[in-house]
């Protein structure tokens, strides 16, 4: 019973550091700062605001419950264990295995402090150069992400795809919904190289595959960037299905290429040509906000001094099937040799390592 006890007590302590390092107590204040507005009469005179301020609402309240419903757990655990009653051993045994994992996690989750780490996300993945093969890897890493998002319980969404001429894919863009979606799946951008006994080899020759994936914040409704119309060039196109098929007979699919920034959107998975539009033209504010917001930390780091990123050519993760069997993230020498498990969606482990190398990166990076 002590062990348990003291176990508790251990896990009290970092929950409570948590807490205050999150400020839990002064987002609480918040909401109820943030109701108050939102029971005055005029509230709903100005819609948008007010839908604005509704969704911060439900977002804080949401953070907000789970933390304190995680200590109050952790606080009944102990009141039971102050009872001293060995009959309760077992029970209490078992809930302590149960908050372990739960408070590892939410422990994880600090970690994902940027202002746009709780947003839902939208990844691409295209195929780099060498034919059928790397269009192979760019559809074997479609499934990967598809399968890590099932098994985490995020809603995917296939917003364009572009099939290979033989097999795979030229390019993907997935919807990936759910929280904390962005920040989880920061650490899969760049370049992916597979290495492996090429299946499209006749002589069974080994081949190096390249494909990147690229990442932006799925910030609906909240982006303010203006777009000028005469910066847009927009086409629409039949969808497309497996096998050539159409999904649609009609041109409802949608591209929009953004002359100044030479960005180009594709979007057709929604029913109408102006859902595809609208769809797109989201998916273009999120790349254009990225791509600004990218553009100042590079400045910010080229005054400090640090390297800046290489972009295509930033390899961050290397899938090795031949001759021997292993997955090495580059930026934190994070590695396994369980490669089914891996390209079967079992991602955490990189991602949870990504998380401690950027935040201890950018802790080494404030104290010099």
């Amino acid at each position: 019973m002590d062990s348990l006890v003291s176990l508790l007590l251990a896990m009290k302590e970092r929950v409570d550091e948590l807490m205050a390092r999150l400020d839990i107590r002064g987002k609480a204040q918040r909401i109820e700062h943030l109701q108050t507005q939102s029971s005055a009469p005029d509230f709903w005179n100005d819609p948008e605001s007010a839908q604005k301020v509704m969704q911060e609402i439900a977002r804080l309240q949401a953070e907000v419950e789970r933390w304190q419903s995680l200590a109050q757990r952790i606080n009944d655990a102990l009141d039971l264990a102050a009872l001293g009653d060995q009959s309760l051993l077992d029970d209490l045994t078992e809930e302590v295995n149960a908050l372990t994992p739960i408070v590892e996690r939410m422990a994880l989750q600090t970690l994902l402090s940027g202002p746009y780490d709780h947003e839902n996300a939208i990844l691409a993945i295209h195929a780099g150069a060498g034919g059928t093969d790397s269009q192979d890897w760019a559809q074997m890493l479609e499934r990967m992400y598809i399968r890590w998002a099932e098994q985490n319980g995020y809603k995917i969404e296939v917003i364009e795809r572009s099939e290979g001429e033989e097999a795979g894919i030229k390019s993907v863009t997935l919807s990936v919904r759910g929280e904390y979606a962005y920040g989880y799946l920061q650490s899969e951008q760049g370049v992916h190289r597979l290495v492996r006994l090429s299946p499209f080899d006749a002589a069974n020759r080994r081949h190096t595959s390249f494909a990147k994936v690229e990442l932006w914040p799925d910030i609906q409704g909240t982006i303010d960037i203006e777009i000028n119309e005469k910066d847009l060039r927009i086409d629409t196109y039949r969808a497309g299905g497996a096998g050539g098929q159409h999904v649609q007979k009609n041109d409802t699919a949608v591209r929009i290429t953004h002359l100044p920034s030479g960005i180009v959107v594709q979007c057709q998975n929604q029913r109408s040509q102006m859902q595809n539009r609208e769809r797109a033209l989201q998916i273009l504010k999120a790349r254009l906000f990225e791509m600004e917001r990218k553009k100042q930390e590079a400045q910010l780091a080229a005054l400090k001094g640090e390297n800046v990123d290489a972009g295509w050519g930033n390899q961050i993760r290397s899938y090795v099937l031949h001759p021997y069997r292993m997955v090495k993230d580059h930026r934190t020498d994070f590695e396994t040799g369980n490669t089914d498990a891996v390209l079967d969606g079992r991602l955490n482990e990189f991602m949870e390592a990504y998380l401690r190398f950027k935040v201890e990166k950018t802790s080494a990076a404030t104290l010099q």
